[in-house]
C-alpha cells in the first residue's frame, strides 16, 4: 500500500485546505485579511533572508573529523589533542572575503578558512584565511579597510581609487597585497588551498608552561591556483565552481584532507625576537620555528541543508578550550569581540543553540536565559543566578589559564617595533616566486592598478619599489610612470618606516 499522503500545514500545524487560491471577497477579490495562511506565507517569505555577513558572505561548508597524529601534550592540555589517534568532529566553512553572497567563487580575494571543533570541553573555533598574514595589524582600521573593498557610496560599483588609496596609505599591507595579487589570490578550488590561523595563539600545558603558536593547514590535494585569465573565464562560466566542486567531491567520496601543523615559539622568545611575533602582517620564518605535525583533518559529509548548516554556521576566534587561548595580537583582540557581536546581530542572541553551532560532545550549562528565538526549554524551572545553593553549575578552577605578565600605560600606542614592513614582501617576490609567478604577479597588479588615479599608482608603486627594486621598477615601466619619482617617494617611505609612522608619508 502506498504511503499516506503528507498533509500541508501552517507553521503551527493546522491543515491547509488550499495552497493555490487566495481567499477573496468574490471571484475577483479583493483579498481578505482573514486569509491567515496567505499572511503567514508572505510574512515568512519577507524574512527568509537573514542579514548577509558583512565579510565572508559567499561560502561553502562541510563536516568531517580531525585526527591527532602526533603527541603535542608537552605544549597543550587541550583534551581533543591529548592522544594520538583521537578523533574530533569538525565543521568547516570556506568563503571569499569581500564579495557579496552572489559573487563569483573565482574572484581575486582572500579565502576564509574556518574550523569548528566539537570537543568534549566545548567548541573550539579556529577562524583563519588561506593566507598566513593580513593587510593591517590594528582592528581600529578594519571597518575602513573593508569599506574600501566594497562599493563606492555614490556609484555603487567597485572603486579602484578607494582600493588603492587605502592600501597606499597603509604600507604594512604590502605583504598581503603581494600574496593577493599572486596566483594564490585565485585558488583553483577550496580543496586545493592551504589554511592558516594567521594570528599567534597561546598554548599551555598541564604544568602551566606557556607557548606561542601559529597554525598551518596544508592541503593534501596539492596547492593549485588559477591564472587571472582562467579565473576571469571561470567567473563567467561557473560563478559557483568552488562551492560545486567541494560538494561533488564529497558526494564522489573523494574526501578532501589537510595535514595540520603548528609553529611553536617559547614564551620568552617573544620579547627578544627580531620583530613583533604578534604582528599579523608577518610570518615566522620556518628556519627559526619549524612547523611540526599535529594531525589530519578530513571532510566527509555534505550538509543536509545549506541554510541550516552553512549559512547559519557562526564561528568566533573567541571560542577557546582549556589549553588554548588568545595572544596580545591586536587584530585578534578586536576579533574576540567583533565575531560574537556580528553573530548576535545576524542570527540573534541565542545563535549558539542552533544545531550547527551548539556543542555536541558536552552539554551547555550556564545561567543565561530568554532572548529572541530561545527554542529549547529555556532551562525549565532551574534558577538563573549564581551563586546559589540549589545545585546549579559551578566554575571549574582547573579551566583557569596561566597568568600573563602585562605592563605599560593605557594609551593609543603607535606601532613602535623597529622592524621593516617591506622585507617579507620583498623576500616573497625574490626568493619564493618563480619567474612565471613573478610575471603573473606584475600583470595582475598592473591590470588592476591602471584603473586608479595616477597619483595613487605612483604612491603604491613606491611601496612595491621599497619592497624590491625590480618589483617596483617592473610595475612602474608597465604603467609608464616616472621611475625617478618612484625612487624619491620610496626614500620618503624609508624615513617613515624608520620612524614607524606612515602618517602622510608621501608628502
Amino acid at each position: 500500500m502506498a504511503d499516506k499522503k503528507k498533509k500541508l500545514s501552517t507553521n503551527f500545524g493546522a491543515p491547509v485546505s488550499n495552497d493555490q487560491n487566495t481567499m477573496t471577497a468574490g471571484a475577483r477579490g479583493p483579498a481578505l485579511l482573514q486569509d491567515v495562511h496567505l499572511i503567514e506565507k508572505l510574512a515568512h517569505f519577507n524574512r527568509e533572508r537573514i542579514p548577509e555577513r558583512v565579510v565572508h558572505a559567499k561560502g561553502a561548508g562541510a563536516g568531517g573529523y580531525f585526527e591527532v597524529t602526533n603527541d603535542v601534550t608537552n605544549y597543550t592540555k587541550a583534551k581533543f589533542l591529548s592522544e594520538v589517534g583521537k578523533k574530533t568532529e569538525v565543521f568547516v566553512r570556506f568563503s571569499t572575503v569581500g564579495g557579496e553572497k552572489g559573487s563569483a567563487d573565482a574572484e581575486r580575494d582572500p579565502r576564509g578558512f574556518a574550523v569548528k571543533f566539537y570537543t568534549e570541553e566545548g567548541n573550539y573555533d579556529l577562524v583563519g584565511n588561506n593566507t598566513p598574514v593580513f593587510f593591517i595589524r590594528d582592528p581600529l582600521k578594519f571597518p575602513d579597510f573593508i569599506h574600501t573593498q566594497k562599493r563606492n557610496p555614490a556609484t555603487n560599483t567597485k572603486d579602484p581609487d578607494m582600493f588603492w588609496d587605502f592600501l597606499s596609505l597603509t604600507p604594512e599591507s604590502v605583504h598581503q597585497v603581494t600574496i593577493l595579487f599572486s596566483d594564490r589570490g585565485t585558488p583553483k578550488t577550496y580543496r586545493h588551498m592551504n589554511g592558516y590561523g594567521s594570528h599567534t595563539f597561546k598554548w599551555y600545558n598541564d604544568k602551566d608552561e606557556t607557548f606561542w603558536v601559529k597554525y598551518h593547514f596544508k592541503t593534501d590535494q596539492g596547492n593549485q591556483t588559477l591564472t587571472q585569465e582562467e579565473a576571469q573565464t571561470m567567473c563567467g562560466k561557473d560563478p559557483d565552481h568552488a562551492t560545486r566542486d567541494l560538494f561533488n567531491a564529497i558526494e564522489r567520496k573523494e574526501y578532501p584532507s589537510w595535514t595540520v601543523q603548528v609553529q611553536i615559539m617559547p614564551l620568552e622568545d617573544a620579547g627578544k625576537y627580531k620583530f613583533d611575533p604578534f604582528d599579523v602582517t608577518k610570518v615566522w620564518p620556518h628556519d627559526d620555528y619549524p612547523p611540526i605535525e599535529v594531525g589530519r583533518m578530513v571532510l566527509n559529509r555534505n550538509p543536509g541543508n545549506y541554510f541550516a548548516e552553512v549559512e547559519q554556521a557562526a564561528f568566533s576566534p573567541g571560542n577557546f578550550v582549556p589549553g588554548i587561548s588568545a595572544s596580545p595580537d591586536k587584530m585578534l583582540q578586536g576579533r574576540l569581540f567583533a565575531y560574537h557581536d556580528a553573530h548576535r546581530y545576524r542570527l540573534g542572541p541565542n545563535y549558539h543553540l542552533l544545531p550547527v553551532n551548539a556543542p555536541k560532545a558536552v552539554k551547555m550549562d550556564n545561567y543565561q536565559r530568554d532572548g529572541y528565538m530561545r527554542f529549547d526549554g529555556n532551562e525549565g524551572n532551574k534558577y538563573h543566578y549564581y551563586p546559589n545553593t540549589f545545585g546549579g553549575p559551578e566554575p571549574d578552577s582547573s579551566a583557569k589559564e596561566p597568568p600573563l605578565e602585562i605592563s605599560g600605560a593605557a594609551d593609543r600606542h603607535k606601532y613602535s617595533y623597529q622592524n621593516d614592513d617591506f622585507v617579507q614582501a620583498g623576500e616573497l617576490f625574490r626568493k619564493v616566486m618563480t619567474d612565471s609567478e613573478r610575471d603573473h604577479l606584475i600583470g595582475n597588479i598592473v591590470s588592476h592598478l591602471v584603473n586608479a588615479k595616477k597619483e595613487l599608482q605612483i604612491r603604491q608603486t613606491a611601496i612595491f619599489y621599497k619592497s624590491d627594486t625590480d618589483y617596483g621598477t617592473r610595475i612602474s615601466n608597465n604603467l609608464e610612470l616616472d621611475l625617478d619619482e618612484i625612487k624619491k617617494l620610496s626614500e620618503k617611505l624609508t624615513v617613515a618606516n624608520e620612524k614607524m609612522d606612515y602618517t602622510n608619508w608621501y608628502v
